[in-house]
């Protein structure tokens, strides 16, 4: 029989809420974001050594600004040149992916679990997670919301406020609640000066 982290990372409905493992592994990361979040940005090695047992592997070019949290961290993953700023939250349940310079405004969440919408079956701690993509060159404006199961395109721009329901293509601009696709942002090679 499957265990309750295999279930959830299986993407099938896992108990969340009272199993030891998942308590456990949510509760040292919990401990490993508060760490990070007491330390002082100037303390550069200090932070890098927190996020690297917390993510499981060293992004050297990643620069998280704090406060941050996350539910496990190994469900995590970032291409290059990341910026993540202030009062994010990855619910990692199951795997949030992102791609190379992406770019995160502050208080933005990437939600990867739901729960059931009987009472009683939510009551028994019940949750499924579902896995978000993000590619490369994507720019989250502040307090933006992504829900599970959610790809967004590369060279997208996701406005600041929006929560992300459906899948957004490459190079889209999308915003509002649930994100729209306003325009097609059309990418040139050219640098502006």
């Amino acid at each position: 029989m499957p265990s309750e982290k295999e279930k959830m990372l299986a993407g099938d409905w896992y108990d969340a809420n009272y199993d030891q493992e998942l308590i456990a592994a949510r509760r040292k990361a919990q401990d490993l974001c508060f760490d990070l979040n007491q330390l002082k940005p100037s303390q550069v090695e200090a932070r890098k050594a927190v996020l690297t047992e917390l993510l499981g592997q060293d992004y050297p070019s990643l620069d998280i600004v704090s406060p941050f949290i996350c539910d496990y961290g190994y469900n995590i993953s970032f291409g290059h040149d990341c910026f993540v700023n202030s009062s994010c939250y990855f619910m990692d349940g199951a795997p949030i992916r992102l791609g190379n310079l992406v770019f995160v405004g502050p208080f933005t969440g990437f939600y990867t679990a739901s729960h059931p919408l009987n009472a009683a079956r939510r009551n028994q701690g019940l949750e499924q997670a579902r896995p978000i993509t993000v590619g490369d060159n994507v720019w989250f404006g502040a307090n933006v919301s992504v829900m599970p199961g959610v790809t967004i395109g590369s060279g997208s721009v996701i406005a600041a406020g929006s929560v992300v329901t459906q899948d957004i293509p490459k190079n889209s601009l999308a915003a509002g609640v649930p994100a729209k696709i306003v325009k097609t942002i059309e990418q040139t090679d050219l640098l502006m000066n």
